[in-house]
């Protein structure tokens, strides 16, 4: 078989040379020349020599393709419910925090009722057998093929006829196509699009490691991540004993869903009741603490949202945000001094999430103001308090979605006064809780000055 030709194409002006320089000669731009296969010449035909046929999309029979369950309830559930026969998942994360061990638990959970093939680039037959027989699994008929040729790769599939197969990982591989080393962009790009090809055409369920970069982000181009049909990364302290698993795209579930795991002797385990993590159990009352009422893909979560106030040491206060989002801070501190008169331009602030857990939805935004008043005037919030809601810049709490989920789990938690927008009031009255609904920011600080009253 003829090798295929390769040429250095400049990201930025996709100009080809074939060799690589420092500089592009037409853009006139450093570094941005990587390898890649140049395509045949586009035919009319298709490779059996007939035209392309088009149909009809009122003709064509939708249909729900079974899924694999993994065997692991909490990865099937980031996962949308189960593999997908044909898909291909992407999942990084930091060095040592459980990649190959969760995909090793999954497989061997799969090997008694599927064929399954674990392709390890980075470690010998004996290390994978090591591990596996330090978490106690059951193999079976695993098969495990220790190899970074691309093409062996896909004969060896071929020739196996899996129905799920681990790429440990995708950054060892090397096409015979390319000249670059394993790892490059050139590498990286052909290597998962010729096994995302081979997956679509022999219906394979494909799972590929990546690496991350230093911020965190998936290693190689941005292209990796457009490719395959799901991109899962973990998330969380990798020092810390728990797991977190996110799904950033999933074209068959639900984005953004989460997955919670206890790392233990035996390898990483589901937990059931997550919001337990996230919550700290206090000896007593504490200012600067507020429970928030998340929504993480299809499932409520109960976050606890800590905030520290303290006079600043300098004329530049700092904003400090740890698992939310560091840009919305200054925003609500802005909406506070404006329409609540609570002032904290001298003050340094700084926010935390517990449990390591990563929230972008702006429903924290009423939990963030609450906790930051909290510590400011050193005054505990009532026990048993959970909110959530969007503050605007005028000072207004819009709703967040799925509110009747959130208050549900609230109360299945043993929580007895919520605080939510007006919008997302209940039809009908939950026993066992409190529900208060406000409009605004200074409406909310006096509901919660009555409670307090109160209780």
């Amino acid at each position: 078989m003829a090798k295929a030709k390769s040429a250095y194409v400049c990201a930025v002006c996709s100009a080809q040379l074939p060799r690589w320089q420092g500089q592009c000669p037409q853009c006139r731009e450093w570094n941005t020349l990587t390898e890649t296969v140049v395509e045949r010449s586009t035919r009319r035909s298709g490779p059996d020599g007939r035209a392309a046929k088009m149909q009809k999309l009122s003709a064509l029979e939708a249909r729900e393709e079974p899924r694999i369950s993994s065997s692991i309830d909490e990865f099937d559930r980031v996962l949308g419910g189960g593999l997908v026969p044909g898909g291909v998942v992407l999942i990084g994360g930091d060095p040592g925090i459980g990649k190959s061990t969760l995909l090793l638990q999954a497989l061997s959970g799969l090997a008694s009722e599927h064929p399954v093939v674990y392709v390890s680039g980075e470690e010998s037959g004996e290390q994978v057998a090591l591990r596996a027989r330090r978490l106690q699994l059951s193999p079976g008929a695993l098969q495990l093929l220790t190899e970074i040729n691309l093409e062996r790769i896909i004969d060896a599939l071929t020739e196996a006829a899996p129905r799920v197969a681990v790429i440990d990982s995708i950054q060892t591989l090397y096409s015979e196509n390319l000249q670059s080393a394993p790892g490059s962009v050139g590498q990286v790009r052909e290597c998962a699009a010729q096994l995302t090809r081979f997956a679509k055409q022999s219906g394979v369920t494909l799972i590929l490691v990546g690496h991350v970069t230093k911020d965190g982000a998936l290693a190689g181009p941005r292209v990796l991540e457009h490719i395959v049909d799901t991109v899962l990364y973990f998330e969380g302290d990798a020092h810390s004993s728990f797991r977190l698993i996110r799904a950033f795209k999933n074209r068959f579930g639900a984005v953004n869903e989460l997955g919670v795991f206890a790392m233990t002797e035996r390898g990483l385990k589901g937990v059931s009741n997550p919001s337990a993590l996230f919550l700290s159990r206090h000896n007593a009352e504490v200012s600067g603490s507020c429970v928030l009422v998340t929504q993480e893909g299809t499932r409520p979560l109960l976050v606890e949202i800590q905030a520290l106030v303290d006079n600043a040491s300098n004329p530049n206060p700092r904003r400090l945000s740890v698992g939310l989002e560091p840009t919305r801070l200054a925003m609500l501190l802005a909406v506070m001094h404006r329409h609540a008169g609570i002032v904290c331009y001298d003050q340094d602030v700084f926010i935390n999430a517990v449990g390591g857990v990563k929230i972008a939805e702006p429903a924290a935004d009423l939990a963030i103001l609450l906790a930051v008043a909290s510590s400011l005037r050193d005054r505990a919030l009532p026990q048993g308090l959970a909110v959530f809601g969007e503050v605007g810049l005028a000072g207004e709490i819009r709703p967040a979605p799925r509110g009747q989920e959130r208050l549900k789990e609230a109360a299945k938690l043993g929580f007895k006064t919520l605080i939510i927008p007006r919008a997302n009031l209940p039809r009908e009255p939950i026993a066992g809780i409190d529900v208060y609904g406000v409009d605004r920011i200074e409406q909310t600080l006096d509901v919660v000055r009555e409670i307090g009253q109160r209780g």
